[in-house]
């Protein structure tokens, strides 16, 4: 780590200013229907408190238009008390004169949450004038939300022209794990990409020809590759307007030495719904069936490739796996790494997903908790986020 760290500073009597993502999903009466995000800052929060440090948390909420009742923090104040097993001092505002009256009045150990940060349209445009006003309410900064790293908001960047920043040990992890995939994998590295669509990982593709050895390529994005080869597709999800970008990049990856496996049969259906017949083709898929997940040869080839990789990084689920009927190839493959004592990465929404269902998270080396941050740290760009905090 070349940014200073939570672990570098001084934090007793400090009130240590945090940007956490507690954006966490709510069912239409406004309960926390998953509280990971909120979980996954706990050590940091820990750690400023044993060391007798003030916390005053800053996060979002959904993406209000301005002042929403149904988006204010208190559900999340409640949980974070339950979690914390201490008092949490939620406010009412995220800035003003009540605000800099309680914060200047906090105690060692006492923690506190302003309001969704968004009901400002102040902070996504990253505003200086409300940067200072955040700032003001802490001595030190620390951004624990990776998820948000790749936003030039107010709360994130603007914050760092005026106090002393360093990472949180959830973002410090983040940047470890990544810069092991980035900078300086151990080969074989071995990356499998999923989901649906192959424009959503053109960048990510092209900086992993310079680095992988092997590329395994499932999900909806697959078809659109094997129609680049000129073979049928039937119904299946197709990129129409990337076929040629397809074809680029296995012509590049050939150029590179990189090995792209694609899928040589299919779980294919003519209702993706599951209510309909349901066949393995290999090779090809026929008229009005739709490939809804990889099939067992592809499984057991997949498998095959991973197994003397030293480095693999996951992105995209394989097949609708959220359905039981086209969830093999998913568990398969995650069940796979779960297995192996290889560096194992894995990022995006609908993959951490796929891990938590078939129950392997744990196993894993790192779950990364950004989807977008994690796309763009993986196409090599720097996070805003990331590069505003003090070096050491």
């Amino acid at each position: 780590m070349t940014k200073l760290t939570i672990q570098d500073m001084q934090l007793a009597s400090q009130r240590v200013l945090i940007r956490v993502d507690f954006n966490v999903p709510m069912d239409a009466q406004g309960n926390i229907t998953d509280d990971t995000r909120i979980r996954s800052t706990l050590p940091t929060l820990n750690h400023i408190l044993s060391n007798n440090g003030k916390v005053v948390l800053m996060t979002h909420l959904g993406r209000p238009k301005g002042w929403d009742e149904k988006l204010k923090l208190d559900k999340v104040g409640a949980k974070l008390t339950e979690l914390l097993k201490r008092p949490v001092k939620k406010m009412d505002d995220s800035i003003g004169s009540l605000v800099e009256k309680t914060v200047t009045g906090l105690k060692d150990g006492e923690v506190m949450l302003l309001e969704n940060l968004r009901f400002y349209p102040e902070e996504e445009a990253n505003n200086d004038k409300f940067s200072k006003k955040l700032a003001f309410l802490g001595d030190l900064y620390i951004d624990d939300a990776f998820a948000c790293s790749h936003r030039a908001h107010a709360s994130i960047v603007g914050v760092t022209k005026y106090l002393k920043s360093g990472a949180g040990l959830l973002l410090a992890k983040e940047i470890e794990y990544l810069n092991k995939l980035t900078e300086s994998p151990v080969a074989p590295y071995v990356a499998i990409l999923g989901g649906a669509k192959v424009s959503d990982k053109i960048t990510v593709v092209e900086n992993l020809l310079n680095k992988v050895n092997t590329i395994l390529i499932g999900g909806g994005m697959a078809y659109t590759f094997l129609k680049a080869q000129g073979k049928s597709i039937g119904s299946s999800k197709l990129d129409k307007d990337h076929i040629d970008t397809a074809s680029k990049i296995l012509t590049h990856a050939k150029k590179k030495n990189v090995e792209i496996v694609l899928p040589v049969d299919h779980l294919t259906t003519d209702n993706i719904q599951g209510k309909g017949r349901m066949k393995i083709e290999k090779n090809e898929i026929s008229d009005g069936f739709s490939g809804v997940d990889i099939g067992p040869a592809t499984i057991k080839l997949f498998t095959s490739k991973l197994q003397p990789a030293q480095t693999i990084i996951w992105n995209g689920p394989l097949g609708i796996f959220e359905n039981d009927k086209f969830s093999e190839g998913t568990r398969s493959i995650a069940t796979t790494l779960a297995g192996l004592k290889s560096i194992r990465v894995i990022g995006g929404g609908e993959t951490v997903a796929a891990a938590e269902k078939f129950n392997v998270a744990d196993k894993m080396s790192h779950i990364s908790t950004g989807g977008g941050a994690f796309l763009e740290f993986m196409e090599g760009k720097e996070l805003p986020g990331i590069a505003a905090l003090t070096n050491k």
